[in-house]
């Protein structure tokens, strides 16, 4: 019979070394959560003692249960309360990268929430990774459509998005840069792509405005960018859109033009053309009243009904070049004209003054 080998201290010392092995600044162990509370974490780290994780670092332990395994990142290895010093930080970044890495080159969609907004965009994080999302990557829904100048209005629209969950891929990530992109527009790009091909020009919308510009308006059609230019308002001629429509109505419009990014929309097209019924009256060398709304070099625009506007050419307001319309007319004032030709193909009224 073969008599048992004599365990010495030293065998056991050497079979379990790295339980006996002192902790050193800097390492990453792993650990089993003993609690969790608002301003500390406790982290069992076997032969090693326990760990603290301090109250800054609790948003990286909100989903930490008792008896979760973690890995963590040595600070000290001896605070006065005899506590290993812990961060959770650099161990979930370390493995955050790792994470967004996967996430990067499958494209699978995540969520993030922003914790905070500039001009340029969105500040979000994602796996204890801090990240950024441009203003040009959000989708219809989101990007504040406003006019250049009114930046305060571009990031109080930012900031109503803080702390709200949105869907994004990840567009671009670097770790030796610390550079994290999300978007948006990738994310819905796919949904969108059916979208768009059960669309065809012609048809009828409803959507949400989302912006009021100088040159039109900007409306979210189920996640789709949708633009009515300025001269797709109203058969009347549009100074200001302000005038018709504000941020947050719901419209119907029609679909005048399709491209891969954006719908062009038309408002005026889903109701009759008033200019058709209040010219059929209008005939050559009649006279009318019409009020002049523009003076340009080659003559007045004058206002004959509410959907009609007539010009006036420089030709009629007498021989030679020198003629000036701004010596002959004035903004708003009210004349009798006489009409010299009605292009209904062509939707133009030309007018001379009438003479006395």
């Amino acid at each position: 019979m073969a008599t048992a080998k004599k365990v010495t201290m030293d065998d056991l010392l050497a079979k379990n070394e790295d339980s006996f092995k002192k902790v050193v600044a800097g390492d990453t162990v792993k650990g089993t959560v003993l609690s969790v509370k608002k301003h500390e974490i406790l982290i069992d780290l076997g032969a090693q003692g326990v760990g603290l994780v301090p109250r800054r670092e609790a948003s990286f332990a909100r989903n930490l249960n008792v008896g979760d395994e973690v890995t963590v990142s040595v600070i000290e290895t001896e605070m006065n309360d005899g506590y290993v010093l812990l961060s959770l930080r650099k161990a979930v970044k370390e493995k955050g990268w790792d994470e967004i890495q996967a996430k990067l080159d499958s494209g699978e969609v995540v969520e993030v929430t922003p914790f905070d907004a500039n001009r340029g965009g969105l500040l979000v994080e994602y796996e204890g990774i801090r990240g950024f999302m441009p203003v040009s990557q959000l989708s219809a829904e989101h990007y504040p459509r406003v006019g250049s100048a009114d930046k305060d209005e571009i990031l109080q629209r930012l900031n109503s998005l803080v702390g709200k969950s949105i869907k994004a891929r990840i567009l671009d990530a670097n770790k030796k840069e610390n550079k994290l992109i999300f978007s948006e527009k990738e994310a819905i790009k796919d949904g969108l792509a059916e979208r768009f091909a059960e669309m065809k020009v012609g048809d009828t919308i409803k959507g949400v405005v989302t912006g009021v510009v100088d040159f039109g308006v900007f409306v979210n059609v189920d996640g789709i960018e949708g633009l009515i230019h300025i001269s797709e308002i109203s058969w009347e001629r549009v100074s200001n859109p302000s005038d018709y429509v504000k941020v947050g109505d719901t419209i119907d419009a029609k679909i005048i033009a399709i491209d891969k990014e954006r719908l062009s929309l038309s408002m005026k097209q889903l109701v009759e053309d008033p200019w058709i019924s209040e010219v059929e009256g209008l005939k050559k060398g009649s006279k009318v009243e019409g009020t002049i709304t523009r003076i340009t070099p080659f003559g007045a625009f004058v206002q004959i009904s509410p959907a009609v506007e007539a010009l006036v050419h420089v030709s009629e307001l007498g021989e030679g070049s020198d003629v000036d319309p701004e010596k002959i007319f004035t903004l708003n004032e009210r004349k009798t004209f006489k009409v010299l030709d009605v292009d209904k193909e062509g939707r133009k009224i030309s007018l001379s003054i009438a003479k006395k």
